[in-house]
């Protein structure tokens, strides 16, 4: 019998067992010994499983060299979705210069290295700032340059920075998230801050909405994805979320580790997803079940 193993955290919330249940119960339908299990747990025998799918493992932030090496010891034994490659280089919100430098409309970010003194001028008008390794709006802050320099001098004694403009458009448009499930876009969502709000999770009291995306849209989710480090097929699932600067969709966020793929806004995913990830076990490809 083939054994998935999912990996998640310590900490289950509602989100997180709405993300992985129907999972668990779609691979089980298939006759799959499908369990999910804290990404650190030692008790795990992660390498009798013919396959680790990285989930809800939310807490990888905040001990990103453990959960990488973690995730090396599981590539070593299994196979892991998604890949190695692919988790280590989403880890770290430098992609986004990355994806910058490559074309793609990205957000404007400038990246401050961990330790270094707080620039005079952090730039111009309403600005954010966050680490560089981080998730769920942790850590980020909205502010002028003269507001931010002691928050930007504490987050820079932890970690690396990112800077970037304040995307005036969230309050009216919201952000977009685009989910691919193996070789498909399976479905889209449009993240809505709270009233005087800035952040968009949910956790922060973000309004969720079902979304069609324009032609322009996956042009530019395509874009991104393209740039990671393994072909776009061998990606089980990722997430690209867009803002609009100027009218047009530009990358805020490439999410290619653990994103929420808003599973229950969607019928059918759940078992679209069961069905990537025994592809990949069956080494028959992701575009051998879905169309492109």
């Amino acid at each position: 019998m083939t054994r998935v193993v999912v990996a998640g955290s310590r900490v289950r919330s509602e989100r997180s067992e709405i993300e992985t249940r129907p999972l668990v119960d779609a691979l089980a339908a298939r006759g799959v010994d499908a369990t999910d299990a804290p990404w650190d747990d030692d008790a795990v025998d992660w390498g009798g499983a013919d396959l680790v799918a990285v989930r809800t493992t939310w807490d990888y932030t905040e001990r990103r060299d453990d959960f990488l090496a973690w995730a090396g010891g599981v590539d070593a034994t299994t196979r892991l979705v998604n890949p190695l490659a692919v988790l280590t280089w989403n880890s770290h919100k430098r992609y986004l210069a990355e994806l910058a430098e490559a074309g793609v409309p990205v957000v404007p970010t400038t990246l401050l290295d961990a330790g270094s003194a707080v620039p005079d001028d952090l730039g111009s008008g309403a600005l954010v700032v966050k680490p560089a390794v981080s998730a769920g709006g942790r850590g980020t802050h909205l502010g002028t340059s003269q507001d931010l320099h002691d928050t930007v001098a504490d987050l820079l004694a932890g970690g690396d920075v990112l800077v970037q403009p304040a995307v005036e458009s969230i309050g009216r448009d919201g952000e977009v998230s685009l989910i691919r499930i193996g070789a498909t876009w399976s479905h889209a969502v449009r993240k809505l801050p709270a009233a005087g709000g800035f952040l968009v999770h949910e956790k922060h009291g973000g309004v969720l909405e079902d979304h069609t995306p324009t032609s322009r849209e996956v042009e530019v989710a395509e874009a991104a994805l393209a740039q990671a480090p393994a072909a776009p097929d061998t990606l089980v699932a990722a997430r690209v979320d867009l803002v609009r600067l100027d009218g047009e969709p530009v990358v805020m966020e490439l999410e290619l580790i653990e994103p929420e793929l808003f599973l229950r806004r969607a019928p059918g995913a759940p078992d679209r997803l069961a069905e990537a990830l025994l592809a990949v076990v069956r080494g028959t490809g992701l575009s051998a079940w879905g169309p492109r």
